[in-house]
């Protein structure tokens, strides 16, 4: 545990945390407690390219962004031992007090961490302790990912309970909102986003059955239907748009983060695969549906699953690890629309009663 007078003398910090939209929503809950243990410090994330927006949005909790240059065993970068080496001089040189692990169960990231050349170095790990960590724990392979990021920050004795999730909107966030989405919306019906993609493969529900929904809801509800992708999935997006017999718009490749934000946070309800925009929808608070597939729920899924419940169908190979099912994707497969349906109907009549 960290006394206050011991806390008050951090004054550089880093956070290693190099993974993608979804991951790093789920550690605001810990960089928000991270500030208030250590209001004094300046707090550099290091993490992919797209973070440097990120740590600009909530600077609230982060001051520094620094781009994570690729290390052996991590497979987000691709590594070039002479740039990894350059980077690693320039932290050393810069000079942490505490460099927090925040990037899996250690077994590539804490010599990593270690290698920043922090006063003092925090991490979890995944086998025999570290006695080159400061501080660590055993990796909880069960635990919610947000509980897992607070569980770093209750081993330096910081308060860690609460784990709301926020995504502050910026003025060009509303404003490119506003000219995506045509003038002729009808407030008086319920708005309801398709978010069909996903970066892997093995996580993206059939378009088919995401047209099944669009028409139910649009037949039954009156809904106003926008459909929203990744980049690079404009393609999967069309067919979403093509197999309806409602109209609905298709807002694929048009969004920045915040803007998809801001078109979140105007939707009745927002159904999505299980991918970062997801995890957006709890950020901003509106009300969703996430169908789960391969991924493990205990991790990934909403803590509140009355607000945001997830469509699901327990299968004897998930959770599991592939980026494309090897086999048949009876996971997903056997999540029918009716079920998607279901959720999303009850979130309409909610939520419209709410505003009424």
């Amino acid at each position: 545990m960290m006394s206050l007078e011991e806390r008050l003398a951090v004054q550089r910090l880093a956070i290693v945390r190099a993974l993608h939209l979804g991951d790093l929503l789920l550690s605001v809950p810990a960089f928000r407690a991270l500030r208030r243990g250590f209001p004094a410090a300046e707090i550099t994330l290091i993490g992919l390219p797209w973070a440097k927006e990120f740590v600009r949005r909530f600077h609230r909790y982060l001051d520094r962004w620094r781009e994570f240059p690729g290390y052996p065993g991590l497979l987000e970068v691709d590594v070039d031992p002479e740039r990894t080496e350059s980077f690693l001089r320039e932290e050393r040189a810069y000079g942490y007090d505490l460099v927090i692990q925040m990037h899996g169960d250690g077994r590539a990231s804490n010599p990593f961490a270690l290698a920043l050349g922090g006063r003092r170095t925090v991490g979890y790990v995944s086998a025999e302790p570290d006695d080159r960590l400061w501080r660590s724990a055993p990796y909880p392979d069960s635990q919610h990912e947000i509980e897992r990021d607070l569980g770093l920050v209750r081993l330096l004795g910081l308060a860690a309970d609460d784990v709301r999730l926020e995504f502050p909107p910026l003025p060009e966030d509303l404003v490119a909102a506003r000219q995506i989405l045509p003038s002729s919306l009808d407030n008086a019906r319920p708005l309801v986003g398709l978010h069909v993609g996903a970066r892997p493969p093995a996580r993206r529900w059939m378009p088919e059955r995401f047209a099944v929904v669009g028409d139910t809801l649009a037949r039954e509800h009156a809904a106003q239907i926008v459909v929203t992708a990744g980049p690079g999935e404009e393609e999967l997006a069309q067919r979403v748009v093509d197999a309806m017999r409602y109209p609905a718009l298709n807002l694929a490749g048009k969004t920045t983060v915040g803007s998809l934000a801001a078109l979140i946070r105007r939707c009745d309800v927002f159904i999505s695969n299980d991918t970062g925009p997801a995890h957006l929808a709890v950020a901003v608070d509106t009300p969703s549906v996430t169908i789960f597939g391969p991924a493990d729920r205990r991790r990934w899924a909403p803590l509140d699953q009355r607000r945001h419940p997830i469509a699901f169908q327990p299968v004897e190979c998930s959770p599991c690890p592939h980026w494309e099912c090897p086999i048949d994707h009876r996971c997903l497969r056997r999540i029918e629309p009716e079920q998607v349906i279901a959720l999303a109907t009850r979130l309409i009549r909610e939520e419209r009663r709410c505003t009424a």
